[in-house]
């Protein structure tokens, strides 16, 4: 390519993926707002009415599940139904959150109930069902382990490729790398800074699942498309995966349709895998670890269906024009 051709080609490409990474984080960092945010009303049909009214003049905000008591709305809350739940009481409203689930959300389910209780006159009780850890209260460690998870994942996956690893030998170091990331994850996050507790292997196996997700989905592109595919998975799981995931807040608070195209990828369904087996007892972790799964086993799977296709198609060696070796 001629040297003018590859300076407009930078020229270009900078400048664009500039835009495609400020697009990707800004857009939905500016438009965080909750769209149809799961949240619970507890109590008689009677009483409830009107809080439920008021709520629902945020048109598209919450999404109103109706419980008959606080027992229920409570475990609706620990299944990961619901973020929060106002509960009507005889001595008034109470508000029950879940900081675990997200910190952003329960601060926001307060000021929304605070402020709806405020115009009617009336004081809320909030409590904290399911708080976040003492030792990460804001969820910064969850949160910023989106961006090292998916950065390890495609690390895996471009060396994978360019060290010439191929079949099942490149399936065999996805797999252990993966599995390596996981053990040191949770020795950092769960035994060192115990900003996620739960069971420790199911926190191990959550963050190597998603690093596998990852790693497989770039090692697999660019098995099937050769070099530009180690570019689009990257793009892909960094520009996409990494900002829509929602780890900072919760996928019903980014602007439609990111917060369901991030749970679709491997760093949204990572994030929503580690809260519920660090906080929930697993709760809602059927969705994301399949998903995961399905990521990884149709990742793994391209890197040998690629081999076994440039198997077939490699030239075979010329013997046409080689002279017979003599005889001793």
């Amino acid at each position: 390519m001629p040297t003018h051709r590859r300076i407009a080609a930078v020229l270009v490409l900078i400048p664009t993926l500039v835009a495609l990474a400020l697009w990707a984080f800004a857009w939905p960092a500016a438009r965080t707002a909750p769209r149809d945010l799961p949240l619970g009303v507890a109590g008689p049909p009677a009483a409830t009415a009107p809080v439920a009214e008021r709520l629902e003049q945020r048109e598209g905000a919450f999404d109103l599940h109706r419980y008959a008591d606080e027992a229920e709305a409570r475990d609706a809350i620990e299944d990961r139904e619901v973020y929060g739940a106002v509960v009507v009481t005889p001595e008034g409203p109470k508000l029950l959150t879940a900081s675990a689930a997200g910190p952003a959300v329960a601060q926001l389910l307060q000021q929304a109930v605070a402020h709806q209780a405020a115009a009617s006159g009336q004081e809320i009780a909030t409590e904290d069902v399911v708080p976040a850890p003492a030792s990460d209260p804001r969820g910064a460690v969850l949160s910023t382990s989106v961006l090292p998870l998916a950065l390890a994942g495609i690390g895996a996956g471009v060396a994978v490729t360019l060290l010439g690893l191929r079949g099942p030998v490149a399936v065999g170091a996805l797999a252990a790398s993966a599995a390596l990331v996981g053990g040191v994850a949770a020795a950092l996050s769960h035994s060192w800074l115990d900003a996620l507790p739960g069971d420790w292997w199911a926190v191990a196996g959550s963050f190597a699942l998603a690093t596998l997700a990852v790693s497989g989905a770039v090692a697999g592109l660019a098995a099937l498309l050769g070099r530009p595919g180690l570019g689009l998975g990257a793009l892909l799981m960094m520009l996409i995966g990494n900002p829509f995931a929602g780890a900072a807040s919760a996928p019903e608070m980014l602007p439609e349709p990111a917060g369901v195209i991030g749970q679709w990828l491997p760093p949204g369904a990572g994030v929503s895998l580690l809260r519920s087996v660090a906080f929930f007892d697993g709760a809602s972790a059927v969705g994301p670890a399949l998903t995961l799964t399905w990521w990884a086993v149709l990742g793994l799977g391209a890197v040998l269906v690629g081999h076994a296709v440039r198997g077939r198609t490699a030239p075979a060696p010329d013997t046409a024009d080689r002279e017979p070796a003599l005889a001793g």
